[in-house]
């Protein structure tokens, strides 16, 4: 795509634009992205070539979007990148950032002074790093990715319940052990060598993408390279707006993202906390007669309350809502009514929370 004047009401969904990250950010509409995932450069300073024991070259980041004349050129960069990028946010939005040692540690500082709110800082740690040829330091086995909010009390989006699922079953952890990119996933330019030094894998993008975002957001990547973030967010059923300046990049992250398919509605669904669950009252169930007024629900231990009109229930010396009723028969402080009382369908005994969950489903397919 070629140079992109945006105007100042419109902004562009999944597409690629030309230019100077800080530029196009500061020309598109204020408070427009929902989350914010930055892979900029890491300024690794590196003194000479790197040479493998068999005396092979290794091919290391040494383009020139790399290189900086010292630290202050590096710093203000950062800082011009970042407030650009918050001018973007919704005010609920966030970002990531990942970054080595070389600088993540002058962006973390940087973020803070911008007004960023950090939330995490995440470990990637690579099951399969590039071993040190030299032998002078520890293998350099991790990234850092810090995640921030746009404000401190912001509402930021996290799928607690979602991460937990792909860890079966276990709370995620800020440390994340994944593979480098390699293999089939490595892409090549027409030569046959890597098309980016530092292509992110998807697994990352996957975990980011559906623990702080949710279907239909805006996702920016301002140094959008081969286009990770704009694969996986297509494919999540996310819009994405990638920018990127080398023409190469663009071209390969272009074809990459042509070859991409979004998943279906349903395979987008993630697990929720039950508190982020919509509010649905007994009494819903009875006006909409899945529920019956005088008919009879009943516990685990074959004791009955009546159904009433107004949505509560009737037992034998009690009265109240499902959650009074099952408390007062239990003899506890409190009991979730929910989950306690059944009803009878074609000789069956089914949980009332599944007429529950039926309405969650239709609020949200809408």
């Amino acid at each position: 795509m070629t140079k992109t004047k945006i105007q100042a009401a419109q902004l562009p969904r999944n597409v690629i634009l030309d230019g100077d990250c800080i530029e196009v950010m500061r020309s598109l509409p204020e408070a427009s992205v929902d989350l914010i995932f930055a892979d900029p450069p890491y300024n690794l300073q590196l003194r000479g070539d790197l040479h493998r024991p068999d005396n092979s070259r290794v091919d290391a980041v040494d383009d020139h979007w790399d290189q900086f004349s010292s630290f202050g050129a590096y710093d203000r960069f950062t800082r011009d990148w970042l407030s650009a990028a918050r001018r973007l946010l919704k005010p609920n939005g966030a970002i990531w950032v990942i970054g080595s040692y070389h600088n993540i540690f002058r962006v973390g500082a940087a973020l803070q002074d911008q007004g960023y709110w950090i939330l995490n800082d995440v470990v990637w740690r690579k099951s399969n790093p590039m071993p040190n040829f030299r032998g002078k330091r520890f293998t350099n086995a991790h990234e850092t990715m810090i995640w921030a909010s746009k404000s401190e009390g912001a509402k930021y989006t996290f799928h607690y319940e979602a991460l937990k699922a792909l860890n079966e079953g276990i709370q995620m952890r800020s440390d994340w052990v994944l593979p480098i990119c390699s293999g089939g996933e490595r892409l090549k330019d027409d030569a046959g060598d890597k098309a980016h030094p530092t292509q992110k894998p998807e697994s990352l993008l996957h975990r980011v993408l559906v623990g702080t975002t949710n279907p239909g957001d805006v996702i920016l990547d301002p140094f959008f390279g081969t286009g990770t973030t704009g694969a996986v967010a297509k494919m999540l059923g996310r819009d994405w707006i990638g920018i990127e300046r080398e023409d190469q990049y663009r071209k390969v992250a272009t074809e990459r993202l042509s070859r991409v398919r979004r998943l279906d509605k349903a395979a987008l669904r993630v697990s929720t906390s039950k508190r982020a669950e919509p509010r649905v009252p007994f009494g819903q169930l009875v006006e909409r007669g899945m529920l019956r007024p005088g008919e009879m629900l009943v516990n685990g231990r074959g004791q009955y309350a009546k159904v009433r009109a107004d949505g509560t229930l009737v037992g034998d010396d009690v009265t109240g809502s499902i959650h009074q009723v099952g408390a007062h028969i239990e003899g506890a402080p409190s009991c979730n009514g929910w989950t306690y009382w059944n009803f009878r369908r074609d000789g069956q005994m089914v949980s009332i929370d599944v007429l529950r969950q039926q309405i969650r489903a239709e609020m949200r397919d809408g």
